[in-house]
């Protein structure tokens, strides 16, 4: 054992901080806009305050949870986040390797800097895929194709991005410089009109050496990316994978109530790292909304904000089935490499266990609503 390790996902960020670029550092950790729902992301889960029961025969925890019948060890999830790269010459393929040393499940990112082919044969694990949906639907069908037949074993679709928030590319010197060092491992010059395999190709090419308004992949985005994806295209999907599809970016009743009328196997309560659209709820104050819209017909996910093994408690206490991390874990992963990774899923499930044994849990199965009391409930109680 290492000395002197960090002990918590704030010591890792710090270490991440000073170990990437200021331009890299900055745009992972950043948000749209003001970042007013950057902040409350993470600042809504300091407002639940846990209800511990006590004298629990709590000498064996078990935090072992199932999705899609697949049993994970702890119901923490690698959210999808792209780029690793920037963090570690391997990239996405040690965050792999992390994520299965811990039997936890990983969803890669569509922009990813590996190949999926290449994380796929990096070690033997479940892993499920990120998706978005491009103009090209023959781009998009390539994907997953090559998804399924590398062993995903479920696709994850995100919903939010109909464009991309324009405060991220901000100001756009800075944009165009980060991006020309991600790699885009997934996008071979065959799959795109634009004939790219790298953003930083986006620097050369139909958009010209020379760019004045915004960034070079703001205007890729908005070229490729499909504006028009709509509640009908759920079934094109459906129609071109045997993959169950979860919808990634649901923050609303309504829309969970159409996703399960749209027959998806999940929702995810996500605003996309508070990435999209400033002012939107912090999603583990959406999460318990969602969850009744549901009414248990599908699993509902949570990302955002999670820093601490009792922040998970929370997302179950209030209906998660699991929690996806994805920040934290790269901060590890440009910290100390895959040990790093491993580590802060480590240390989350460390905390998780014992925030289970003080609140008197022996199973994920006995975290309940009456564990936590929110601010709504607070509220309530006075009237």
């Amino acid at each position: 054992m290492e000395d002197n390790l960090p002990v918590n996902v704030r010591e890792y960020q710090e270490l991440a901080k000073k170990a990437l670029p200021k331009m890299a550092y900055d745009y992972i950790n950043g948000g749209a806009e003001d970042e007013h729902t950057l902040r409350e992301n993470i600042a809504a889960y300091t407002r639940i305050i846990l209800r511990p029961r006590v004298l629990v025969d709590v000498s064996k925890i078990d935090m072992s949870t199932t999705l899609l019948g697949y049993t994970m060890r702890s119901p923490i999830i690698v959210a999808p986040t792209g780029g690793h790269k920037l963090a570690h010459p391997e990239g996405e393929k040690a965050t792999a390797r992390a994520a299965a040393s811990c039997n936890a499940i990983m969803v890669l990112s569509f922009s990813s800097s590996c190949k999926i082919e290449d994380v796929a044969s990096s070690c033997n694990a479940i892993r499920f895929y990120q998706l978005y949906v491009y103009k090209n639907r023959n781009v998009s069908a390539t994907l997953v194709r090559r998804a399924e037949s590398c062993g995903f074993k479920a696709l994850l679709l995100t919903v939010d991005t109909p464009m991309l928030e324009k405060g991220i590319f901000y100001p756009a010197s800075i944009s165009n410089r980060i991006y020309t060092a991600i790699e885009i491992g997934n996008l071979a010059p065959q799959t795109t009109q634009f004939e790219i395999r790298s953003i930083g190709d986006l620097n050369s090419g139909p958009f010209g050496t020379t760019q004045t308004n915004g960034s070079q992949l703001e205007r890729f985005a908005r070229a490729t990316l499909d504006p028009s994806l709509s509640w009908k295209d759920i079934e094109w999907l459906k129609s071109i994978t045997s993959m169950p599809i979860f919808l990634k970016g649901i923050v609303t009743a309504e829309d969970a109530r159409r996703a399960v009328e749209a027959g998806v196997a999940g929702v995810i309560v996500s605003n996309h790292g508070a990435r999209q659209l400033d002012y939107a709820p912090a999603t583990i104050a959406a999460l318990e909304e969602v969850v009744r819209a549901v009414a248990g017909a599908v699993p509902v996910l949570v990302d955002g904000g999670i820093r601490r093994g009792t922040d998970v408690f929370k997302a179950l206490a209030l209906g998660a089935r699991a929690v996806m991390v994805g920040r934290p874990v790269f901060f590890g992963l440009a910290a100390r490499g895959e040990a790093g990774a491993r580590h802060v899923i480590e240390m989350l499930n460390g905390e998780l266990e014992v925030a289970m044994a003080l609140c008197g849990c022996r199973s994920v199965g006995e975290i309940t609503r009456s564990h936590v009391m929110t601010e709504g409930d607070r509220i309530r109680s006075l009237l």
